[in-house]
This record gives structure tokens, C-alpha cells and sequence, in this order.
């Protein structure tokens, strides 16, 4: 049905992707349709060689890594997960060596602040490989706020003034169940693409513009012009807690 819908690039995420038994074919099978495949992931998996030999026959556009500490005590400790920065290691050492195309997302947690320069330097010396630090929390889409306990405060950095985005209208996202929305964080309203088929998509268009609509805790806003937060994204923050300092200007957000 993607392919059906003129999609070109597709980003498999998780959870882990790597560890579920049906990547490895639902992978071949979205290349084999033409498809650009980026696949986010913890690394955990990238050193087996039914990974590696995978994507040596059918290389990927982008495998995106998480990176969480610079050591294995922190990397542990963060991840909550004995021995994942070994298995890290060896994924990403096994990935340089096959040449694949890794980025690394490297993720600023107030249990690893401490680490973030050592982190840039492994990533540099040891792999080379092009990397973003992220260091912005978000809510979980159901609004939980357990990823905000673990902000690193003095690490915020404001986002660019919010100026609109083409979700809904030149991509979407859809989970497994066929649950197609504008975004990843945008997920209600969406169309069931399993019992509508692809006349629903269109539809999203309209969707996307009704969730920018300055509803609820933000409605009236007087900073509406220069705010740095799309509305979807709001929300989560205000079910969390409405943490204001983590996503709104009356909360000292991009001060």
C-alpha cells in the first residue's frame, strides 16, 4: 500500500526494529519495492552477521544510532541494560568496517551530561562517522513524563521559531496496525488505512491543519508569532505537566 501511495523513503523504527523476527524480511521486502530505507536503532544488534550480511546484499540509504554514554558504566546505567554498550561497540565497529552509511544520534540525558564531550570524541576518533547531539526531552505520545525526569536542564537549546511543516501533506506516519497520521507525535485524529485503503490518505492534509489550531493551554497565546513549539508537540508537554520551561516562551523557553 506504501509503495501503492508513491512513497519513496521509508524510516523503520521501533521500539528496537532489529530484534523483532519479521525485519529482516519486511526490510528486503520494502528495497525490493524501490524504496529509500533508513532504520533507527539502539545498535545492539549490528554486530551478528545475519545483520551485517544483510545489509551488505541490500545496503540501506541510513542506519541512525542512538548513542547514550561515552563508557560502559554510564551507557549501562542510562539504558538500564547490562552489557549494551559492549554490544554497541561492536555493532558500530563492525558497521565502519563494512563501510554502511551509520549516523549518530547522540542523546544528552542528565545521566550522561557529564560524558557529552567524550561522546563527541569516540564518535570522532573511533568511527568517524556524521553525528547530531540531541539534548531536548520529549513526553511519550501517550503523554507520560518519565522522559522528562532525565532532562539535562542546562543542555535545552531552543528549536527555531515553529514557521509550519508539511506533515500530513508530503509524508505521515503509520504504525503496525495500518494507523496512518500526519506524525509520529501528531497521532489523533488518524485514518485506518487497512479498512479505508489509500482514498483516507488525503485526508491528512486537513488534519495536519487542525492540529496546528492554537487549542487548549494555548489558546489566545500572545507569543504565538515567535513561538518555537508546533502544537502537537505542546500538548504532549501540557499532558506531562506543562513543564513550561521545556517547550513555551511564558515558561523561559528560548529565552
Amino acid at each position: 500500500m506504501l509503495r501503492d501511495a508513491g512513497v519513496l523513503w521509508l524510516q523503520i523504527t521501533g521500539g528496537e526494529a532489529l530484534i523483532d523476527p519479521q525485519f529482516a524480511a519486511a526490510y528486503e521486502y520494502a528495497t525490493g519495492l524501490g524504496m529509500m530505507i533508513q532504520v533507527s536503532t539502539n545498535g545492539s544488534q549490528l554486530h551478528k552477521v545475519r545483520m551485517q550480511e544483510l545489509f551488505a546484499r541490500l545496503r540501506p540509504y541510513r542506519l541512525t544510532v542512538s548513542l547514550y554514554g561515552a563508557t560502559g558504566e554510564t551507557y549501562d546505567s542510562v539504558t538500564r541494560n547490562r552489557g549494551a554498550f559492549d554490544r554497541f561497540t561492536r555493532g558500530l565497529d563492525a558497521s565502519r568496517a563494512a563501510g554502511l552509511p551509520v549516523r549518530i544520534n547522540i542523546i544528552v540525558a542528565e545521566e550522561n551530561a557529564h560524558e557529552v564531550d567524550d561522546m563527541v570524541r569516540l564518535v570522532e576518533d573511533r568511527w568517524g562517522f556524521p553525528y547530531q547531539v540531541f539534548t531536548n526531552m520529549s513526553p511519550t505520545i501517550d503523554g507520560e513524563a518519565k522522559p522528562l525526569a532525565s532532562q539535562a536542564q542546562k543542555y535545552v537549546r531552543a528549536r527555531r521559531v515553529f514557521t509550519g511543516c508539511n506533515a500530513g501533506h508530503t509524508f505521515f506516519h503509520v504504525d503496525p496496525h495500518g494507523i496512518a497520521s500526519v506524525c509520529k507525535i501528531g497521532r489523533d485524529p488518524s485514518v485506518n488505512l487497512m479498512t479505508e485503503g489509500l482514498t483516507a490518505l488525503p485526508r491528512l492534509g486537513g488534519i495536519a491543519e487542525s492540529l496546528q489550531l492554537r487549542t487548549g493551554g494555548c489558546s489566545g497565546c500572545s507569543k504565538v508569532g515567535t513561538c518555537r513549539t508546533c502544537r502537537p508537540l505542546a500538548k504532549l508537554h501540557q499532558e506531562a505537566g506543562d513543564n513550561r520551561s521545556l517547550y513555551c516562551q511564558h515558561g523561559g523557553y528560548g529565552a
